[in-house]
C-alpha cells in the first residue's frame, strides 16, 4: 500500500515538474479562440518520442463525457493482460439494460443474441460510443469506483469516475465528479498505448479500435494534418462539453498524445466540432515548427 502511494506521489511530482506550456504563439491561438467563441478550452499534447509537451489550461479540471471509454477499453485489456478477464468471454444482457444511445448493443439484440463477448463490447465502446456497452464494462470492473482505482494503480492521480452512463455528462460548474484534466488524460493514453501497462497486442487493439472510431471524423481528425494517422476517442455531454482525445502518428515520427476539451454552453454541435477542429490545425501548426 505504501508503495502505489509513493507512486503515486512520485507521478504527481514529475508531472508537475515535467509539465511545459508551449510558447506564446499556441497560447495565443488557443486564448483567441475560446474569446471568440466565449468558450473554456483546456488542451495537453504529449511527444512520446522526444517528452516534449504542450498545454493550455492543461491542469483544470474538466467533464470527460465519452472520452472515458477509450480508458475504460484500457483498464479492461490490463486485465486481460493480467489473467484476470477473457476477451470471448460473453456477456449477457437483455432490453433492460439497454440505453438510449446503444447502437451495437441494441442491433445485437434484434439480431437474436442474448449478449457480446467482452472484446465486442470494447469495440462497441471506442469505436460507436455504445453507452449500454460501456456499462457492461464498466460493471465488469467494479463501477466507477473500480474504473478510479484502477487509474490509480496505474499511475493517475487525477481522473475519477463517480457515475455510470448517461448520469456522468451533466458537465454541472464546480463539480469535480467524471472529471480528468488534458494532462492527465494524455499521460493515461500515453501510459496505455505507449507505455509498460499493457502487451504489445493489447496496445495494438485499442489503438485499432481508436483508429476505427465513427464519431470524431468533424474533430481533431477535420484539423490535424491529412498526413497523420490518427486514432481518437469523442465526448460530448451537457452545458457544451464537446471533447477529443487522440494518438496520431505524424510521418517519420514517433507518436503524438493529444486531449482537448471544450466546455461552451449555447454552442452548437457544429460549432463545437469546428472549435475542436481549429484547435487540431493549431496543434499540427506547433508541431511543424
Amino acid at each position: 500500500m505504501c508503495s502505489r502511494l509513493l507512486g503515486i506521489l512520485m507521478c504527481v511530482i514529475f508531472t508537475g515538474l515535467s509539465y511545459v506550456s508551449a510558447g506564446s504563439r499556441f497560447q495565443d491561438s488557443l486564448h483567441e479562440l475560446e474569446s471568440v467563441n466565449d468558450c473554456r478550452i483546456g488542451v495537453a499534447v504529449l511527444d512520446a518520442g522526444d517528452g516534449r509537451r504542450w498545454g493550455y489550461h492543461a491542469n483544470e479540471r474538466f467533464a470527460m463525457a465519452s472520452t472515458f471509454k477509450a480508458l475504460l477499453a484500457g483498464v479492461v485489456l490490463a486485465r486481460v493482460d493480467a489473467g484476470q478477464e477473457d476477451l470471448e468471454r460473453i456477456v449477457s444482457y437483455d432490453e433492460s439494460d439497454l440505453l438510449s444511445y446503444a447502437p451495437v448493443t441494441s442491433q445485437n439484440l434484434k439480431d437474436g443474441a442474448g449478449g457480446m463477448t467482452v472484446s465486442d463490447l470494447c469495440q462497441a465502446a471506442v469505436v460507436w460510443s455504445d453507452n449500454t456497452a460501456a456499462n457492461l464494462l464498466l460493471i465488469s470492473i467494479g463501477g466507477p469506483e473500480g474504473f478510479t482505482e484502477s487509474l490509480r494503480e496505474s499511475g493517475d492521480p487525477t481522473t475519477r469516475l463517480d457515475r455510470m452512463e448517461p448520469d456522468l455528462n451533466t458537465n454541472e460548474p464546480g463539480d469535480d465528479r467524471d472529471t480528468t484534466t488534458p494532462v492527465a488524460m494524455v499521460d493515461s493514453l500515453e501510459r496505455f498505448l505507449v507505455g509498460a501497462i499493457l502487451s504489445e497486442d493489447s496496445q495494438d487493439l485499442l489503438a485499432q479500435w481508436m483508429i476505427n472510431c465513427e464519431t470524431g471524423r468533424q474533430k481533431l481528425r477535420a484539423g490535424l494534418d491529412d498526413s497523420w494517422k490518427v486514432g481518437d476517442k469523442t465526448g460530448s455531454g451537457a452545458r457544451g462539453a464537446s471533447n477529443d482525445v487522440a494518438i496520431a502518428w505524424p510521418p517519420g515520427r514517433d507518436s503524438i498524445l493529444i486531449a482537448v476539451f471544450l466546455s461552451g454552453p449555447g454552442i452548437e454541435r457544429d460549432e463545437q466540432n469546428a472549435i475542436i477542429a481549429q484547435v487540431g490545425q493549431i496543434i499540427t501548426a506547433e508541431l511543424a515548427e
